[in-house]
């Protein structure tokens, strides 16, 4: 069995998973449950000054059938008095010493405030800090949270208070409502920051009920932006952990976060340049006990990929990430049916005649329909092997180029030197 454990800015755990700071972190009855369940870690929900949630407060976006495929929430930080939580956190680790515990902090931006909540926190025994510079919703409206996180002055200013006071490793957790997260990624370095966590919730409206016409959730027939999560951000987050993964400015360790669902989206994150990930709706969906399947599956794939360690798992695939003018303009697939397979649904052809580069012909041999790509009018895209809903009906195949490779920086390079 491969190991598990990760070190991440000097935080130990027994393995990658962790619980992301929401719900399921909200008590040491939850987070005490879920070491039990086999979680590696977790950061606490939210502290600071306590706050009054509304209800309803949950919305869920279902597609084709699968439930959940997108969760948008409005509930804000901590409702606890934090005496309570400290309180909780000291007795959980305590009972968990070899698990990581993690406490997400947010207090307006002022110096004073911050060097205070750190002090109490650390001083129950917490292994590390997260500053939430990222929730979209109820706090961002009082000048914290992606209020704060969209400001790379701030990120900057506040991790590095927070750096002044602190003796554990800090975690910046950073917005994704913004046009280039590694401008606040490169912030929180500057300010100091051990780690960074990405991404937080991405501001959303869940949907309208088409016959009362309240938002969904709506409190007593009014609604206000939510944060979206699930596995429907998963692409978004991945793309951003890839980014800083690659940024030589960030070169910090990364907590990735964003519709991590199984121990394929744990490993995809990993080598993307994550050392851990943290996941939310996935165990809000369907309880704590996912993480079993989710260790047994990456411990499998590290044994089949050969690798002793998680850890060496970290960031093999960023450095085939990359500008869209260094990709080779020269390189060539394209699409091949296999008739035996195909079911004759004609999706494919459909698809390519009608939004494509209609290079998908209909034929009959031996009175049986089928389908052939003309190769030569075929540019890769992959749609049809897309919209496909039988596996091993089509294939995207490697055709070796008959000139060398060329990007589109090389190629302009070269038109440029042919004008002169």
């Amino acid at each position: 069995m491969a190991d598990l454990r990760i070190n991440l800015a000097g935080i130990q755990s027994p393995n990658p998973f962790w619980l992301a700071s929401a719900p399921p972190t909200n008590s040491g009855y939850q987070v005490q449950r879920a070491f039990e369940a086999g979680w590696g870690g977790a950061v606490w929900k939210t502290l600071g000054d306590p706050i009054l949630n509304v209800s309803s407060r949950f919305a869920a976006v279902s597609f084709n059938g699968q439930r959940v495929a997108g969760f948008n929430n409005i509930e804000l930080i901590t409702d606890r008095p934090l005496e309570v939580n400290l309180q909780e956190i000291y007795e959980t680790k305590k009972k968990f010493p070899n698990h990581a515990i993690i406490a997400s902090l947010m207090v307006e931006p002022k110096q004073e405030k911050w060097h205070e909540i750190v002090k109490r926190v650390e001083d129950v025994g917490v292994d590390g800090l997260e500053l939430n510079f990222g929730c979209p919703h109820g706090m961002a409206e009082r000048g914290m949270g992606s209020a704060s996180g969209q400001v790379p002055e701030l990120v900057e200013k506040q991790t590095y208070w927070v750096k002044e006071a602190a003796r554990t490793p800090v975690i910046v957790k950073l917005t994704p409502n913004i046009t280039d997260i590694t401008v606040t990624a490169e912030a929180a370095k500057r300010g100091g920051a051990d780690a960074i966590s990405m991404i937080n919730t991405i501001n959303s409206l869940a949907g309208v009920d088409l016959d009362t016409w309240n938002t969904v959730p709506h409190v007593a027939g009014k609604g206000a932006h939510g944060g979206y999560c699930g596995p429907a951000v998963k692409p978004i987050a991945l793309n951003m952990v890839a980014e800083c993964a690659r940024n030589p400015l960030v070169n910090v360790p990364i907590s990735g976060i964003g519709g991590i669902s199984n121990w394929q989206d744990a490993a995809e994150f990993i080598l993307m340049g994550a050392t851990g990930v943290q996941v939310c709706t996935a165990a809000m969906h369907h309880g704590f006990s996912i993480v079993e399947d989710m260790i047994d599956g990456l411990n499998n794939y590290l044994d089949d990929k050969g690798l002793a360690s998680v850890m060496d798992l970290v960031g093999r695939s960023v450095s085939r990430y990359s500008n869209w003018g260094d990709l080779d303009l020269n390189y060539k697939i394209v699409a091949e049916i296999n008739n035996d397979v195909c079911i004759n649904c004609n999706k494919c052809h459909i698809a390519c005649e009608d939004t494509s580069h209609q290079c998908i012909d209909l034929y009959t041999e031996n009175g049986r329909p089928l389908l052939k790509v003309r190769e030569e009018d075929c540019v890769g895209c992959n749609l049809c092997s897309i919209v496909c809903p039988v596996d091993g009906a089509i294939s995207m195949v490697e055709r070796k180029s008959t000139v060398p490779p060329m990007t589109w920086n090389e190629r302009q390079s070269l038109i440029s030197s042919l004008s002169k």
